[in-house]
C-alpha cells in the first residue's frame, strides 16, 4: 500500500508545480482500493517519506528543487541522476552546484566521465552513459570519491547501481506534457537522510505555487 499527499492542481486541471509525499509499504492498488488516496485526498504518512515527488513547469524550478537538495547534502552523500536523453539532468546538477557556491560553469562530463567542482562542498559530476561494463567503473575511483568528503552526482547512475552503496538518493526526472515540464522523483535509499528528509520536504513545498 503506498500512503500519499495527493499534488495540488491549477484551476485548469493540471499539476502546480508541488509537492507529493510517498512512503511505500507494500504494493501499489488501483485507484479506489482500500488505503488508496482519492483525488485531493490527503492520507496519514510516516514521519520520513521514502521518496518526495515535485512537479515543476521550468527549467528554472527544477534547479530550485537541486538547490534545496544541494542545501540538505553532507560530505559522502552519493546522488543518481537517472532519466531520458534531454529530461535535464544536467540542468539538475547546474541548480545543485549554484546552491554549493560553484563558481564555474557546471557542463555534461559525458566525454571526460568526471569533473570536479570547488564549492561549499566539492561536487563530483560524473557521467557513466558511455561505460560498458560494470568493470570500467574501477577507473573511476569511486570508493575515494566518495570517502573524499565531497557530494557526488552520478548521471545515468542506475545503470551501475550494484556497485554502488545501498544507502543514496535517486532522482529521476521525468518528461511531462511540455517543453519544460518535469516530474521529479526523489527516492531516498537506506537510512543517511532520516533526519533530513521532512525538512527537505518542507522547503521543496514551497516552490512555485502553493498546492
Amino acid at each position: 500500500m503506498t500512503s500519499t499527499a495527493a499534488i495540488g492542481r491549477h484551476r485548469n486541471g493540471a499539476p502546480s508545480p508541488c509537492l507529493e509525499r510517498r512512503a511505500v509499504t507494500g504494493h501499489r492498488g488501483p485507484p479506489g482500493a482500500v488505503g488508496a488516496v482519492p483525488d485531493g485526498g490527503v492520507s496519514s504518512a510516516p514521519s520520513m517519506p521514502t521518496e518526495l515527488l515535485v512537479a515543476t513547469r521550468s527549467a528554472e524550478q527544477t534547479r530550485s528543487v537541486a538547490a534545496a537538495l544541494a542545501r540538505a547534502c553532507r560530505g559522502g552523500d552519493l546522488l543518481l541522476l537517472t532519466g531520458d536523453l534531454g529530461a535535464g539532468k544536467t540542468t539538475f546538477c547546474q541548480g545543485f552546484g549554484a546552491a554549493l557556491d560553484v563558481r564555474t560553469p557546471i557542463t555534461s562530463p559525458t566525454f571526460t566521465l568526471h569533473h570536479r567542482y570547488q564549492g561549499r562542498l566539492v561536487m563530483h559530476h560524473l557521467d557513466v552513459y558511455r561505460l560498458d561494463q560494470l568493470d570500467d567503473t574501477i577507473e573511476l575511483g569511486l570508493g575515494e570519491l566518495l570517502e573524499s568528503g565531497g557530494v557526488t552526482l552520478i548521471e545515468w547512475g542506475d545503470t551501475i547501481r550494484p556497485v554502488l552503496p545501498e544507502d543514496h538518493v535517486e532522482v529521476s526526472l521525468e518528461l511531462g506534457a511540455g517543453d519544460d515540464d518535469r516530474l521529479v522523483r526523489i527516492a531516498f535509499r537506506g537510512e543517511g537522510w532520516a533526519d533530513r528528509v521532512a525538512r527537505l520536504a518542507e522547503e521543496l513545498a514551497g516552490i512555485g505555487p502553493s498546492c
